[in-house]
């Protein structure tokens, strides 16, 4: 017989960015983990916003899991559509944009500005390279510009900077299709 959880029998409080009064849940667990990979969370847990978890959210979170591109709220409703996976196109934006607040997944303006999501391998600070063409994206350490923004930062005055840089052009594939006029 697999493991037993064992869930806590007293309501967890989830602070809504939604409402200013806390919602009282009768099961709660740290934003980004699921029940496979976590054992129940307890009020003790220290400093991690807690997130209802739901059919929903779970199901954002796996269909993130499997693309390898940035994504639209409005093309992730559809590929969970096709998939006959039952979340509103409002939820979606919800979700996304609380995982992204969370950290665990990242956000950009592709060159049309829309809002565009993925689920990054590195954790750290790092940027992206995007096609404008098909969406491909690489994720780019950039030691040099960190060093340039500090310096740049500094030299003005500023302190507890931060920085986005995302580069767009096309990619080694598109830059083919195109020689060959094929794009």
């Amino acid at each position: 017989m697999g493991a037993r959880w064992e869930f806590p029998r007293f309501p967890l409080l989830v602070k809504s960015k939604f409402a200013s009064i806390p919602t009282e849940v009768s099961l709660s667990m740290p934003h980004g983990t699921n029940s496979a990979t976590t054992g129940p969370t307890t009020p003790a847990t220290s400093g991690v916003k807690e997130q209802r978890v739901t059919k929903q959210r779970l199901a954002v979170s796996a269909a993130l899991d499997e693309l390898d591109d940035f994504v639209s709220t409005q093309e992730l409703y559809r590929l969970l559509q096709n998939k006959g996976i039952s979340v509103s196109l409002a939820t979606a934006y919800r979700i996304l944009q609380s995982l992204a607040d969370d950290g665990l997944i990242d956000v950009l303006r592709n060159g049309e500005g829309e809002a565009v999501y993925r689920r990054c391998a590195v954790t750290g600070h790092h940027h992206h390279l995007l096609c404008r063409n098909c969406g491909k994206a690489v994720e780019v350490e950039a030691p040099a510009v960190e060093t340039w923004a500090a310096r740049t930062a500094s030299e003005h005055g500023f302190t507890e900077v931060a920085h986005t840089v995302e580069i767009f052009g096309l990619c080694a594939e598109c830059t083919a299709k195109k020689a060959a006029g094929k794009l």
